[in-house]
């Protein structure tokens, strides 16, 4: 140990954190062995240059500036079907999607490491009860979707979920809980996303939470390319001849798993990273957006454009920054391995927030000045990845049908609005196999009850109003 102890000595003068060591020379051996043990794990180097160029940020905001400036509607986007042409093509592309399926080329990531907090649920968000009548949990409704896939192309779908420390334990015992959802437990994957710390913004000191801990936060949805690797599922992945990841985020109850189609047309492009993208409602709506900048296709923020930027139109009058970022992508397995070359290829963000913290004296700090936060936090974003595809694809979801998520505790994207799609999309697949519901019932069809409209329309009535429920 205490060679160990002088080279991280060494490590922490070198690298601006003599306060750290001190802090470590002052504890109980138990206590600085567990400290010793977080500090190892963290890029010293990296955490220098990145607080160093956290000060730069008039010229980061030049940058972004001048970046929308030069911002163009994507080129190459795969729209709705309209005409009888687009819609073979819509067909074809779900043949082609369906059959990946079937040879078990096809697997799922479901980034699940956030908390309910926002909607006042002190749990997992994949917990959230969210069906309108039987208060179906989103991970309940994604694992029945997986479970109807498989039956439908006879598929083996391993399922990998993505954890943070605030919810792996409680996520995994849920799980266990409810027998997998009907799944075979070998077919569910818990990995979770690593930890970042935070820096103090005045000194670049790591911030320490308790006397033997550092204050470390998620590595954001972008971690998830080192979580895979660390995990070792790329290598299962790569064994089980698993070719494409269909992803997406837990708060969206509506989406399509593994939707063929989607599949399909990103297999039929060669595309390493497809993603669906749907329509903002208003310029100003908050949503990320995909834009072509310098040939390169970029996630540009709602945050980075003012309201006259969000508005602004090309030639034909047409948005420039229409295509919103639901967050469900296809990622070719290949193109994750190459992204998790050298410790992750994608770039670092930087935020400043105000961070409690224990003082050098053993008082803990709770910063709240919004105008000057105290620390800096890092996180990596997956859309990074768009700009370093050789091959990217874009594709225009159904609003109405696909992109419902839960954000907001109240208002748009809330469990009020998403509820009522879930009901909403019931009600339209019931009309459409002739059947009429009252407006003042709430309906609610389990996946495995039917995937969409035309499952649910080959029904026998009388067994399948033994199935839906109806309140």
């Amino acid at each position: 140990m205490a060679d160990v102890q002088f080279e991280v000595a060494e490590k922490l003068n070198h690298f601006g954190q003599s306060g750290l060591l001190k802090h470590l020379q002052a504890i109980d051996p138990a206590s600085a062995e567990r400290l010793l043990n977080q500090i190892n794990k963290v890029d010293l180097r990296m955490i220098q240059e990145i607080w160093q160029s956290a000060s730069a940020e008039e010229a980061v905001s030049e940058s972004a500036s001048d970046r929308i400036s030069r911002a163009q509607a994507p080129a190459t986007v795969v729209r709705q079907p309209e005409a009888e042409a687009d819609q073979q093509a819509w067909t074809d592309a779900d043949s082609l999607g369906a059959a990946a399926l079937a040879e078990g080329r096809v697997a799922v990531i479901t980034v699940a490491g956030g908390q309910g907090s926002r909607l006042g649920f002190d749990h997992p968000k994949g917990m959230f009860p969210i069906g309108p009548v039987t208060n179906r949990t989103l991970f309940q409704i994604f694992g029945e979707q997986i479970q109807a896939r498989c039956k439908r192309h006879h598929a083996d779908i391993l399922w990998l979920i993505m954890t943070s420390d605030a919810t792996h334990d409680e996520t995994v015992s849920f799980f266990e809980e409810n027998d997998f959802f009907g799944l075979e437990s070998k077919s569910v994957h818990f990995f979770q996303q690593g930890s970042l710390p935070a820096i103090d913004a005045k000194t670049g000191e790591l911030l320490l939470s308790s006397v033997d801990s550092l204050c470390l936060s998620p590595d954001g949805h972008g971690g998830l390319v080192n979580a895979l690797k660390n995990s070792g599922l790329l290598d299962l992945l790569k064994q089980r001849g698993v070719e494409h990841l269909f992803y997406h985020q837990v708060d969206n109850p509506t989406v399509i798993m593994c939707d063929p189609a989607l599949l399909g047309f990103h297999i039929e492009q060669k595309s390493q990273l497809t993603t669906n993208v749907v329509r903002k409602v208003s310029p100003t709506e908050r949503m990320g957006v995909l834009a072509d900048v310098d040939g390169r296709t970029q996630i540009i923020e709602y945050s980075e454009l003012t309201p006259e930027q969000a508005a602004s139109e090309d030639e034909n009058g047409q948005w420039i920054f229409w295509a919103g970022n639901t967050a469900i992508h296809v990622f070719s397995r290949e193109f994750l391995e190459q992204l998790a070359e050298d410790g992750c290829r994608l770039p670092l963000h930087v935020a400043r927030k105000n961070v409690a913290f224990l003082r050098a004296d053993g008082t803990m700090v709770k910063p709240d000045d919004p105008a000057n936060p105290n620390a800096v936090k890092l996180e990596r974003f997956i859309f990074d990845a768009l700009p370093m595809a050789e091959k990217n694809l874009i594709v225009e979801g159904n609003r109405d049908r696909e992109f419902n998520p839960v954000k907001n505790r109240e208002g748009a994207d809330s469990p009020a609005t998403s509820r009522a799609a879930l009901n909403r999309i019931a009600r339209e697949w019931l009309a459409a196999a002739g059947i009429e519901v009252s407006e003042e019932k709430s309906i609610e069809i389990s996946p495995l009850t039917a995937l969409d409209a035309a499952e649910l329309s080959e029904r026998e009535t009388r067994d399948l109003m033994d199935e839906i429920v109806i309140q």
